[in-house]
């Protein structure tokens, strides 16, 4: 067989200027992937688990109603990004494997009326199992 299914898939965007003589990059100092990283704490990991667990159940309950994603405030550039549930899906396993952020940028003229924060979608999912909570309680045999 001449390759696997998938072979040759990256899960980061490959540079469209790679060998490219006028890359526009050329000049700034590359970074060093090499350098030593200092590892995830086992709380950072921790929390970078969670968040994945999270990001399964907002997705399960906002994307059925037209969400395709969640919008974060960059400390960085102090700009919104939007990130497709995969694309957050991608960075936080990206963390968790190398202990390093992907370098990211804003999306292409998203439309923020389709992303929420963190905040909402976490208040969101409490919403839910509150309101599937209350339903239990009233049922006859539930111990209440």
């Amino acid at each position: 067989m001449a390759g696997d299914y998938g072979e040759g898939v990256h899960d980061d965007p490959i540079d469209p200027f790679t060998g490219d003589p006028t890359d526009p990059a050329a000049d700034l100092e590359a970074p060093d992937d090499d350098a030593p990283l200092d590892p995830l704490t086992d709380v950072e990991r921790q929390d970078v688990l969670e968040d994945l667990a999270d990001l399964e159940i907002y997705q399960a309950l906002l994307a059925p109603i037209g969400v395709r994603g969640l919008v974060i405030e960059c400390e960085d550039c102090r700009e919104p990004h939007y990130f497709d549930w995969d694309l957050l899906r991608g960075n936080l396993r990206h963390l968790l494997s190398s202990g390093r952020p992907r370098v990211h940028e804003p999306a292409y003229d998203p439309d923020p009326d389709h992303y929420v924060t963190w905040d909402y979608a976490r208040g969101y999912a409490d919403g839910v199992h509150d309101t599937l909570s209350e339903g239990t309680e009233d049922e006859p045999g539930s111990g209440r």
